[in-house]
């Protein structure tokens, strides 16, 4: 079992940057894949980005492409989400999540979850 736990959140306005991170600890951080999902008040949980263990493969949502960066720091045992002009659209709950598998972007294939960080983007 992975535990996460995420931090970098907060209020910012339209076209700011920030960037979020997933410290994990438990089981050998390098053996999963992490994701970063996202949920917005009154939607369903939607998946944001994901990093292969190694680090070498990389998938985005269609709507964060271009703006979003996921990166790892296996050495700090941190998964990173640098978010750039950010949108009101982008307002939401951002979780890490860490599953077995790299690929997929549904949450119920991620098994370890953090407790999220709030962004809200002003416009």
């Amino acid at each position: 079992q992975v535990q996460l736990v995420e931090s970098g959140g907060g209020l910012v306005q339209a076209g700011d940057s920030l960037r979020l991170s997933c410290a994990a600890s438990g089981r050998t951080f390098s053996l999963y894949a992490i994701g970063w999902f996202r949920q917005a008040p009154g939607k369903e949980r939607e998946f944001v980005a994901q990093i292969r263990w190694s680090g070498a493969s990389t998938d985005y949502a269609d709507s964060v492409k271009g703006r979003f960066t996921i990166s790892r720091d296996n050495v700090k045992n941190t998964v990173y989400l640098q978010m750039n002009s950010l949108t009101p659209e982008d307002t939401a709950v951002y979780y890490c999540a860490a599953g077995p598998l790299y690929g997929s972007k549904w949450p119920r294939d991620f098994g370890s979850w953090g407790q999220g960080t709030q962004v809200t983007v002003s416009s």
